[in-house]
């Protein structure tokens, strides 16, 4: 462990002394100050607004060579902390995670270009700074390589007891992040459930196998938070299923008697979900991840965030903040997980916002491509509720049902949409057609002409006309490696290897198109 895990244990103890009912009281108090803020218009905002969080992996970037290329290369690494506050990333679960967390921007041509160029100008920065400690940094869904000289199963589930506390040894220095292993209401062990995959550990460090990008949109009237809520639910399947990029998990976590082709043929394409629902559900604070049901008012969100089962109570200082005023209610709202959520939050009464936030999706291979999926979302956020789409009115059971099995089978999944003219179709052409159309128009109510938008949306038009997403490519170089002669643990490093080495020539500057 780090030096800044001195007093760490002692640290989660104060957590765990919180008084949990008191928690829960203030947490129904401020959802209480919440709701008047709201009838006073405190979160309406005069027009929409974006925003991204992203996150990476670091790998070593090996400096060790063979007759074919790098021999070590690529290899997770741990990130110094002195390094995240030297390129101004934040850190995250694991000790080889850092986040970035874009400027809000109004939704127009500008305001998602500055997203791109603002994710750019601090990748790019950080990429020569992490460079001259021998890393870099990686956009993905999910890692495969351990470190050097490690085992993934070793990495994930080492943990020491200090006075007491369960402590992983590969966890970030955050309180909140050791206290979940420790809390009443959460598991004894936390176990990966995917095919295939055996995994048990005695702490949440299992989830730092995978890396998001979060989309925001900060909606115009905070009144509107069940629809654009609700519109997001029925999105979210075909948008996963053009964004997956997990379909494997490092080779010594798979059942030593699975075959390759077992692992092919039962593989999902997008395994950052069962990770994250599987890991973190366990326990008696029952399914806090998951695919959340509809809203029907906006305090209906607030209240669900108060009601949610408390696994960290965190204590709560005072402070100046605008959402100082419901400090406790922010500070529970970080345990609410759901593939779609609803936030209040800002500094000031006039950063004041409601926003929803789109949590499904996997890093992608660029910068450009993830870009696309937040002006894509923000498109069908802008121009479904606006036309009052059919989609909107989609049964509840469907729009999960595609969620899985966007999660099971990618761009291929049965999906089922309905069409602007209300007819329902499961046909892909159909349905990616009909969602980029929108996304489309929604980009040019925002203010983008027509080929402004196009260029915005073109990454994942490509993906709907090659039939290819990341998860495809990298099943597909898994299957020439095995065809070639490769056994699996070969094929799925060689895999990743390549991915890596593909994205350093284009994540900055390029397109998964050009792959």
């Amino acid at each position: 462990m780090e030096e800044g895990d001195v007093g760490l244990a002692g640290r989660v103890e104060d957590v765990l002394d919180v008084d949990l009912e008191e928690f829960g009281h203030q947490a129904a108090v401020d959802a209480e100050t919440v709701k008047a803020l709201l009838r006073e218009g405190a979160f309406d905002n005069h027009q929409s607004i974006v925003g991204l969080e992203y996150e990476f992996y670091a790998v070593s970037e090996g400096r060790w060579r063979g007759d074919e290329g790098p021999v070590e290369a690529y290899s997770l690494t741990r990130v110094p902390r002195r390094l995240l506050d030297l390129i101004g990333f934040e850190k995250e679960l694991g000790l080889h995670n850092a986040e970035m967390t874009t400027s809000p921007q109004p939704l127009n041509d500008h305001g998602l270009r500055a997203q791109g160029a603002e994710v750019r100008a601090r990748l790019s920065a950080a990429q020569e700074t992490t460079a001259a400690e021998g890393m870099r940094l990686v956009s993905d869904g999910m890692w495969t390589i351990p470190p050097a000289g490690e085992t993934a199963r070793g990495y994930l589930a080492d943990s020491v007891v200090d006075d007491g506390v369960r402590v992983a040894t590969n966890m970030s220095d955050s309180v909140r992040y050791h206290a979940m292993a420790n809390g009443p209401a959460t598991a004894e062990t936390f176990a990966i459930e995917a095919p295939h995959v055996e995994l048990e550990a005695d702490t949440v460090m299992p989830e730092s196998l995978i890396t998001s990008i979060q989309p925001h949109y900060q909606v115009p009237n905070a009144e509107d938070v069940p629809t654009y809520h609700n519109i997001a639910l029925r999105v979210a399947g075909p948008l996963l299923a053009l964004a997956v990029n997990s379909p494997f998990f490092p080779p010594d976590l798979y059942a030593d008697d699975a075959s390759p082709e077992e692992i092919l043929d039962d593989g999902w394409h997008e395994n950052r979900i069962p990770v994250f629902e599987s890991v973190m559900n366990g326990g008696d604070a029952g399914e806090k991840v998951r695919f959340p049901d509809d809203l029907d008012t906006v305090a209906d969100a607030v209240d669900r965030i108060a009601a949610d089962a408390t696994i960290v109570p965190m204590p709560v200082g005072g402070g100046d903040r605008f959402d100082d005023a419901f400090a406790t209610l922010r500070r529970k709202h970080g345990t609410y997980w759901r593939w779609v959520r609803p936030v209040f939050d800002g500094a000031t009464r006039s950063d004041a916002n409601a926003r929803i936030e789109f949590r499904p999706l996997p890093a992608q291979p660029t910068v450009r491509d993830s870009v696309a999926f937040l002006a894509a979302f923000a498109g069908l956020m802008e121009s479904l509720s606006r036309r009052r789409h059919p989609v909107a009115d989609q049964d509840w059971a469907t729009a999960e049902a595609n969620f899985s099995a966007a999660v099971e089978d990618g761009i291929d999944a049965d999906l089922t949409w309905v069409t602007t003219d209300g007819a329902e179709t499961t046909s892909r052409e159909a349905v990616f057609e009909d969602l980029l159309a929108h996304a489309e128009a929604g980009l040019e109510d925002a203010g983008c002409d027509e080929e402004t938008a196009k260029r915005h949306l073109a990454p994942l038009r490509h993906r709907v006309e090659t039939g290819v997403t990341p998860a495809g490519w990298k099943r597909a170089e898994v299957r020439d490696r095995l065809a070639d002669g490769d056994d699996f643990d070969e094929a799925v490093t060689g895999m990743q290897r390549e991915y890596i080495a593909r994205q350093t020539d284009t994540l900055l500057d390029g397109c998964f198109a050009d792959w």
